[in-house]
């Protein structure tokens, strides 16, 4: 079968690393299904990947991707659930069980044409839903998903703040946010990104780095270093930042006088639980949102979407049609 491949790291040249070929299918063991794919989907936790960054060296070769759905042996169609995880040892919640993974991560990931992965992991594909809309959903939506209801710590409509529009978890975001009846800002370093902003439902979308006329309740940071400093100045007293990513740099001065001053909130937020899965299924088909994708290649040209991502001029998300 065709698998994309990290075979080696490099924190500089992170595409070197980069294998398309051919791997024997996986046998799955007991407790484990085979999904045969039809769609799969980048993300920068594959890029991460390349670079050295949570995938230990001699778990290589891996292959990539926590995005996909596809078809079991037996016809049934389904959506994979990427975390790898015990409900019962995160109290309730896989993603809070010390010993969690992510595909690619320990076991080999979606960026294929088969994959194996525990039968918990596995939920129904809307028939709402297209192959490549399914396939946006385990990691970008679902981290989105989790960080506007979970984690935000809003029991209402709110000014929610979205840094970096253009990226999958923040577009996600922009349009779950509006689905959710918030009033949604963002920004951006591209106009044009800024422009597509506002045709998803974004209220007002600014340079990264400008002053909003309104003081924001949450913030969904997936930027890090380059707009740290503006997330805790865009909150209001006792606002709230939710963060799961940090594609900029991961370590921006705190700033502990105004967080402890204004009283602020920073929370973190990794994936989503099965159960968050189902819900946003269930959301994506009654509010009647869809992701936006950026560009649908064949899995034999993956290449060509990781240079897109890593020069950051995509929009939306990188699907593969399988």
């Amino acid at each position: 079968m065709l698998a994309v491949r990290c075979i080696s790291q490099s924190s500089t040249d992170p595409l070197s690393g980069l294998s398309i070929a051919e791997v024997p299918p996986p046998d799955p063991p007991d407790g484990w299904v085979r999904v045969n794919l039809r769609a799969c989907a980048l993300n920068h936790h594959d890029l991460w990947s390349l670079k050295g960054v949570g995938l230990d060296p001699s778990r290589l070769p891996m292959t990539l991707g926590c995005d996909g759905a596809g078809v079991l042996d037996d016809g049934t169609e389904v959506v994979i659930h990427s975390v790898i995880g015990d409900p019962e040892a995160g109290q309730g919640d896989e993603t809070l069980d010390p010993r969690r993974t992510l595909l690619s991560e320990l076991h080999q990931g979606t960026l294929a044409e088969q994959v194996i992965v525990p039968l918990r992991n596995l939920v129904p594909k809307p028939q709402a839903l297209t192959w490549e809309e399914a396939a946006c959903m385990p990691s970008a939506w679902l981290t989105a998903y989790r960080m506007l209801t979970t984690r935000s710590g809003l029991d209402g409509p709110g000014n929610v703040l979205v840094q970096g529009a253009g990226g999958g978890v923040a577009t996600a975001a922009i349009q779950l946010g509006v689905a959710l009846g918030h009033r949604v800002f963002c920004t951006s370093r591209d106009p044009q990104k800024r422009a597509r902003s506002l045709g998803l439902g974004a209220e007002l979308a600014l340079a990264s780095g400008e002053r909003f006329p309104e003081k924001m309740d949450l913030v969904i940071e997936t930027v890090g270093d380059a707009t740290w400093e503006h997330s805790l100045r865009s909150l209001r007293p006792g606002g709230r930042i939710v963060v799961s990513g940090a594609t900029s740099g991961a370590n921006p001065p705190a700033d502990l006088n105004r967080v402890f001053f204004l009283q602020l909130s920073v929370v973190g937020s990794t994936m989503g639980t099965r159960e968050e899965l189902l819900q946003l299924l269930e959301f994506m088909v009654a509010s009647d949102v869809r992701p936006v994708i950026d560009e649908v290649r064949p899995l034999a040209e993956a290449r060509q979407a990781f240079e897109r991502l890593q020069a950051g001029s995509g929009f939306g998300k990188q699907v593969f049609k399988v």
